[in-house]
């Protein structure tokens, strides 16, 4: 299958703009008040770290596939999460192709990264700082296991495309036929709301056909009249027993864009107000209001998707085996509810408020904070004050979410506030 691109279209597309993510200088790490290198971590990954160098907490497996396995197995990570990105927009990027692709792994705290041959790659999220990155070899022959904190990671981690802080990087790009890309696309934006035709560049895509609208599956070659594309279909170039399963799941690419744009947002939050509080800021104070309202209603709309992009019509299914793994762990309510059920049809989830409120980032955010993203949620979920912003969701949906939130949430079992 080929078709092509307008020439002027990828010419613009190709023009980079200015974002300025840095601002009052937030997201400098090494500021006293973030210390991204110094202080003690809390993510999982790390916790588990010295007992993997040590040899306590065995992966060995007799292969790469089975130390991965394992690997995944120990960190609560589902193999069913699999998703297959081939564009070469990465640390390894010598050793990913369409014949090689790289694997994505996740659940809401870690991330990992697995290319046959190649090293492991893990993003561990730690509550304050966010994306702490190590990369390792895939011991041989009985040679110990050497995790290395990666700081190349970096240099794609904490920029434009994750607003500045150490969070999550998805690309969409078109991959030329040798490496490198012709186009890209989403630049600078992560999460829910960007369009689905916008997405998936570069990478495989399996599952229900309904959602046509993407840029995946697909390489491209410069032609006179503009970019002609080549579908490249999943299995088709690579052997899918290489990966512990033959999916790279559609569902699971727009859980994976839903949690990189929470895990960017929540982070900037994060830092943006320790910075803050450093130069001298004062909760309460007028210039906090004018400051930190626009913030946290930033946040607020994020959590209970206010500018979802709709699914087509007919919705999409989802691989089953991701669907159980994902909703494995629940905060189920009394009545059966969670704030994991998915709807499908037009929407994502049943219930439009965002798991990821169960993170340890966002109980890591300063109690005042916390309490005002708290009050806001309760203010866009009230039926008898209605908010226009938030007239999308029906007063029987809001209804259940503060009924989850009250039943199943420590900042709302408390009566916070």
């Amino acid at each position: 299958m080929r078709k092509r691109i307008g020439m002027v279209s990828v010419v613009a597309a190709l023009l980079f703009y200015e974002v300025d993510v840095s601002g009052d200088d937030f997201s400098d790490l090494d500021s006293p008040e973030h210390l991204y290198w110094e202080r003690p971590l809390r993510d999982p990954f790390t916790m588990i770290k010295n007992r993997l160098e040590e040899g306590s907490l065995s992966l060995e497996g007799g292969s790469e596939k089975a130390f991965l396995s394992n690997l995944l197995e120990l960190l609560d990570v589902p193999k069913e999460s699999q998703t297959l990105v081939f564009s070469t927009t990465s640390l390894q990027l010598s050793l990913i192709s369409p014949r090689s692709p790289r694997a994505i792994y996740f659940n809401e705290e870690v991330y990992v990264g697995y290319i046959p041959g190649g090293k492991i790659e893990v993003i561990s999220m730690d509550p304050d700082l966010g994306g702490i990155f190590y990369i390792f070899e895939i011991p041989k022959n009985g040679s110990p296991l050497e995790i290395q904190r990666s700081r190349r990671c970096m240099n794609c981690h904490s920029d434009e495309d994750t607003r500045g802080v150490p969070g999550l990087v998805i690309k969409s790009v078109i991959p030329g036929t040798r490496g490198g890309s012709l186009d890209s696309f989403r630049r600078y934006q992560t999460g829910h709301q960007i369009p689905f035709s916008e997405r998936m560049g570069g990478w495989y895509v399996t599952g229900d056909k309904a959602l046509k609208d993407h840029k995946g599956n697909a390489i491209g070659r410069f032609t006179p009249s503009g970019i002609e594309l080549t579908a490249v279909l999943p299995g088709e170039r690579f052997d899918w027993s290489l990966f512990p399963v033959a999916t790279s799941d559609v569902l699971a690419h727009l859980i994976h864009d839903h949690q990189a744009g929470f895990t960017n947002r929540i982070l900037e939050f994060h830092y943006r107000y320790r910075t803050w509080k450093e130069k001298g800021g004062v909760w309460g104070s007028e210039d906090a209001g004018a400051e930190w309202d626009p913030r946290a209603d930033e946040l607020v709309r994020y959590l209970l998707f206010a500018d979802e992009a709709q699914l087509p019509a007919g919705g999409i299914s989802g691989d089953p085996d991701f669907v159980d793994a994902f909703r494995r762990a629940r905060h189920v309510a009394g009545g059966g509810e969670s704030l994991k059920d998915f709807d499908l049809a037009t929407r994502l989830f049943r219930y439009r408020c965002s798991y990821m409120i169960y993170s340890g980032m966002f109980s890591a955010l300063p109690e005042n904070a916390r309490e005002l993203i708290v009050e806001k949620i309760n203010d866009a979920l009230s039926i008898e004050k209605a908010d226009p912003e938030y007239a999308y969701l029906p007063d029987r949906e809001k209804s259940s979410i503060l009924r989850i939130l009250r039943e199943t949430h420590p900042d709302w079992k408390t009566g916070t506030p």
